[in-house]
């Protein structure tokens, strides 16, 4: 069987690792991949964007299924491209990934339906903004609404750092287009879950829990990234909760795409807020979050073919999906000056060291090969994860292997599930 990766972070090195693990994948590609996996199959030089590339390599090529992992994609309709010649494609339509395109599309699906979310205003204008936002209270979440790979959000204490915010996005276009338009919400206050729903369209299944860490420094300080670890199955999310975010968001959400039209297929990433008034959404995702995956996919014994093919064929509800009695954490290292502009080129040493021990994984981000020495090319450069029967075994193993990489300026946090541990 041969399969088709698209992307070329960590979370599609850990796709990548897991598929290898399925007997029946003979071949591997991954476009365009980085130095983690061209070591798991063949990097094709190819980015995630270019819709009429990817679509003729495939054309030409016919994997046996193409599974798309960053939201660009999707948001330019590349599942839809690819159905238009019959190829077997994992992800949402163009219609359905709008719900990622645009936050502006999802908050109003979700006050349309009545699922639990907080209170916003939308704007075209940063004079409307400025001045909406001096009479709210603080703090005060500033949203771009388009694709701003994971740092499109600011969490404004401030009226200065407010006003900043919508200058940013509004008239500096920081995010480009993605910030013409402006959500400013309520600031939502609880721990923070991130839900990953698989769906065909008629009923639906949840991976592991897991929690994010947004922001850069320890203790939920510093600015929004794209993520710098996670840890799976958060122990608070029991079976209580799962029920009650079924009932009051999934289902609902589930029934709300079918009173609008749109046949999800895929996987809904749900980041959830569990306030002290209950479950409520903060953001919809199109796809499998990074650096969720990381700590998700070492949990999960059923293959994702197997699983793909019974969301293809609308029988997810007969599918039994299996994951492995442990808790997975991953730390992220990021690279000098992450978020803003990161430093590149400087070489990795220990990565051999990394990957030695049993069930521990190093998942490439931002790497590149050359002159057969690891480099770093990206701002999020590696995820060290480790899994084991215990959240806190599992942690201190992730660390161990995080302290045997080096490369300049790496930086990571300390306290990935720390707060999950303390309560």
């Amino acid at each position: 069987m041969r399969i088709l990766i698209i992307g070329s972070g960590s979370r599609e090195h850990a796709l990548a690792w897991h598929f290898r693990q399925d007997p029946t994948v003979k071949e591997l590609f991954i476009a365009p991949g980085n130095a983690g996996t061209a070591m798991l199959g063949i990097n094709i030089p190819l980015t995630a964007t270019d819709l009429t590339g990817l679509t003729e390599w495939a054309r030409r090529e016919r994997p046996h299924l193409t599974f798309v992992g960053p939201e660009a994609p999707l948001c330019l309709g590349i599942v839809d491209a690819f159905q238009a010649d019959g190829l077997s494609i994992f992800g949402p339509n163009l219609k359905a990934a709008r719900l990622e395109a645009s936050k502006i599309f999802t908050k109003e699906l979700l006050l349309k339906y009545k699922i639990p979310t907080g209170k916003s205003c939308t704007f075209y204008s940063s004079l409307d903004a400025h001045i909406y936002s001096q009479k709210q209270p603080y703090p005060q979440v500033i949203k771009a609404d388009g694709l701003a790979a994971g740092k499109g959000v600011v969490i404004a204490q401030t009226p200065e750092q407010a006003s900043t915010a919508i200058n940013d996005m509004m008239e500096k276009r920081v995010f480009g287009k993605a910030g013409s338009k402006i959500l400013i919400e309520e600031h939502l206050v609880g721990q923070e879950i991130s839900i990953l729903a698989l769906t065909d369209g008629k009923s639906f299944k949840v991976l592991p829990a897991a929690q994010d860490h947004k922001r850069l420094l320890d203790g939920d300080m510093g600015p929004n990234t794209g993520g710098m670890g996670a840890y799976a199955p958060a122990p608070f999310y029991t079976a209580d909760l799962a029920d009650t975010i079924s009932k009051q968001i999934l289902q609902p959400t589930l029934d709300a795409f079918h009173g609008e039209d749109i046949d999800y297929q895929g996987i809904l990433f749900v980041g959830i807020m569990l306030t002290a008034d209950g479950p409520k959404v903060l953001e919809f995702n199109v796809r499998l979050g990074d650096p969720e995956t990381q700590v998700v996919l070492p949990l999960l014994e059923t293959p994702l073919y197997q699983i793909s093919q019974a969301i293809f064929q609308r029988r997810l509800s007969d599918c039994i999906i299996k994951y492995k009695p442990m808790h997975a954490v991953g730390i992220v290292l990021a690279a000098s000056n992450y978020p803003v502009i990161p430093r590149s080129g400087d070489v990795i040493k220990g990565l051999d060291q990394g990957q030695k021990t049993p069930n521990t994984m190093v998942f490439h981000g931002g790497t590149k090969m050359d002159n057969a020495q690891f480099l770093t090319a990206g701002g999020r450069v590696l995820t060290a994860t480790a899994w084991a029967p215990q959240l806190q075994a599992a942690r201190d193993l992730a660390y161990q292997t995080a302290a045997k990489i080096q490369f300049e300026g790496v930086h990571y946090r300390r306290d990935i599930g720390s707060k999950s541990l303390a309560s």
